[in-house]
């Protein structure tokens, strides 16, 4: 006895290629027709023996989701010999076999899963994948693995429930022109997946084998890696693994870590993100997450487990907290968001974009507004930010880490299309004091450039390090050393522009450890230099002075009277005078300056 059944698109597609005829006879897993999405050619497959009633759609026809595709009469297997007496190939056999185990890995055959995932307003692996990768371009490695669960469930479940052991691992091109068939070498990215879907992302035998092995492709082929990160740590319920008492053995970890100063290491969180997984991310080189997104290196059932009492999930990492440690680069508003972020970034590291001259003549033109940036008054604020948006070509200031170490901006620019590296005082925090966030941030910046070739701007609007005994518990004899390490160690050009405070160790710090590290050592007008604040210097070093003044009107005269000798002396184009710095420019010709020393 049969019964009818209607098969529907699952999303918005076009039909490419229809492959059965009405009344043909089909076996379970046959293709009937191709769908286009997204890039990708889907097979639909007979879900199980039967015979077309009738096809609803026709070739290059645009269907949209649940639209009906191919009505089907299901009948026995049995049926088939003695309806269908032409037998298929044993070629055709293995086809449909190979065809239909993969769509077990595709969301449209995991329903359940993928509908869960939307209630939580997530996307899945799949879905990111698309968006990640040019259109055509992804080779997937190790589809086709299960969890290592196969004595305990069965194992045509395991192809379903635990696709791909739950991570998605391969090559793909991304920022590829997108009309090429072939990817370029300089797009060729490893592409690492966590399946949240998939037993909660945690990580077991198989998961690890995949991840081993893209590892190290991407380090054999120098391949930037782009990782997704969500998801658990080691999942104990893989029991086909007999012989592994505690797993320590894992290379996935040191292996990941190996490439540092390799090849660029992006991770993406969003959601969950605990132990194992949270361990990758924070060794990326640019970590991005979603606003859902909760990192920690240990999940609440580790840490109930260590005796530590039961904690919320969300209790764990939320990120208005790893944002604002530094944990988190740049927060994005949701996966798509990242998935973008991601793309952005890695183009810093992929080289140069295409900049026309009439881009050129735009920039150029604003150039002059770089004279208003400054206030009057210097004792007072102003936005460092827009000074960079001025000076960069439009959009392509990238900002890392904004809410931690505030008083230096850290970031990727491009001048004429080509990749920089900025470091920029920020007076609106702590008046511009490196503080230790800001200098371990910054030492990271300056070892992240310096690995991938970047060359590096530096604007400088500093009193200096900070300082205070409450300071000093925070370690910052040992934390702000690191920045001089960092500007000692840098091999890639180095372009410093004093806008307007430039003193003490901080300043020489940003400057790459002296005035004579950069490959140029410039200063707006408004300039300023000495070997610490200047209000601070009179006081310390007239102190006598000072102290024998009659009153205090006349102690007050005399303390103007000194910090404005002491202020011209430092003034940008008496420091010029005796060689201290390269030269004093206009501020509208920075950029050109900036162009022109970097790279021509």
């Amino acid at each position: 006895m049969s019964h009818s059944h209607t098969i529907t698109a699952s999303s918005i597609a076009i039909v490419s290629d229809i492959q059965v005829h009405q009344g043909q006879t089909v076996i379970q897993g046959q293709p009937l027709l191709m769908l286009h999405i997204m890039g990708t050619d889907l097979p639909i497959v007979a879900p199980q023996a039967g015979v077309i009633r009738r096809l609803l759609v026709s070739t290059d026809d645009e269907v949209e989701t649940e639209q009906a595709l191919i009505e089907i009469d299901h009948i026995s297997h049995s049926d088939v010999a003695l309806t269908d007496p032409k037998s298929l190939s044993s070629v055709e056999s293995a086809l449909y076999a190979f065809r239909t185990r993969q769509q077990l890995t595709l969301d449209e055959a995991r329903t359940k899963a993928l509908s869960k995932r939307q209630g939580q307003g997530y996307r899945s692996a799949r879905q990111n994948l698309a968006d990640l990768c040019d259109v055509n371009s992804f080779m997937e490695y190790g589809q086709f693995a299960v969890a290592a669960q196969r004595q305990r469930r069965d194992y045509q479940e395991l192809k379903s429930a635990t696709a791909a052991d739950g991570i998605i691992t391969g090559v793909g091109g991304v920022n590829g022109a997108p009309d090429s068939d072939v990817t370029s070498t300089r797009y060729k990215t490893a592409i690492v997946i966590n399946d949240y879907s998939v037993l909660a992302g945690t990580q077991g035998f198989f998961h690890h084998q995949k991840l081993d092995r893209i590892l190290a492709v991407a380090e054999q082929q120098k391949l930037p890696v782009i990782m997704y990160a969500e998801g658990g740590g080691g999942r104990p319920g893989d029991t086909d693994i007999t012989v592994v008492n505690s797993g320590l053995q894992c290379a996935s970890f040191s292996s990941w870590a190996r490439l540092s100063a390799v090849v660029p290491r992006i991770a993406v969180a969003n959601g969950y993100c605990f132990a194992g997984n949270a361990a990758l991310f924070g060794a990326a080189d640019i970590r991005i997450a979603t606003k859902q997104s909760w990192i920690g290196m240990a999940g609440p059932a580790m840490i109930e487990g260590g005796g530590l009492g039961k904690v919320d999930a969300k209790d764990i990492g939320p990120i208005a907290i790893q944002a604002k440690n530094g944990v988190v680069d740049i927060v994005a508003d949701d996966e798509c968001h990242a998935t973008e972020l991601a793309k952005r970034c890695l183009g810093y590291f992929q080289g140069d974009c295409e900049y026309s001259a009439k881009e050129q003549a735009e920039k150029q033109a604003m150039q002059p507004l770089l004279r208003d940036v400054l206030p009057d008054d210097r004792r007072f604020v102003y936005d460092m930010r827009q000074a960079i948006e001025l000076l960069a070509d439009s959009d392509s200031f990238t900002e890392l880490q904004r809410q931690f170490g505030g008083a230096i901006i850290s970031g990727f620019i491009r001048l004429q299309g080509k990749p920089v590296g900025v470091l920029a005082s920020d007076c609106k925090v702590l008046g511009g004091a490196i503080d230790v966030d800001a200098g371990e941030k910054a030492a990271e910046f300056m070892q992240l450039c310096n690995g991938f070739n970047i060359p590096l701007l530096s604007l400088c609007d500093t009193p200096g390090f900070m300082v205070g005994p409450e300071h000093e518990q925070r370690g910052a004899v040992r934390r702000l050393s690191k920045l001089f390490t960092g500007g000692a160690k840098l091999s890639v050009p180095l372009v410093a522009v004093t806008l307007r405070k430039c003193y003490g160790l901080g300043a020489q710090a940003l400057l790459g450890g002296s005035t004579m590290k950069p490959h140029y050592m410039l200063s707006w007008p408004t300039g300023e230099f000495g070997g610490m604040g200047l209000e601070g210097a009179v006081k310390l070093g007239f102190s006598k002075e000072l102290a024998a003044q009659e009153n205090s009107a006349a102690r007050q005269d005399l303390y103007e009277k000194l910090v404005a000798k002491q202020y011209a002396n430092g003034q940008a184009s008496e420091v010029a005078s005796v060689l201290e710095i390269d030269a004093v420019i206009d501020p509208a010709d920075t950029r050109q300056i900036l162009i022109q020393t970097l790279f021509k």
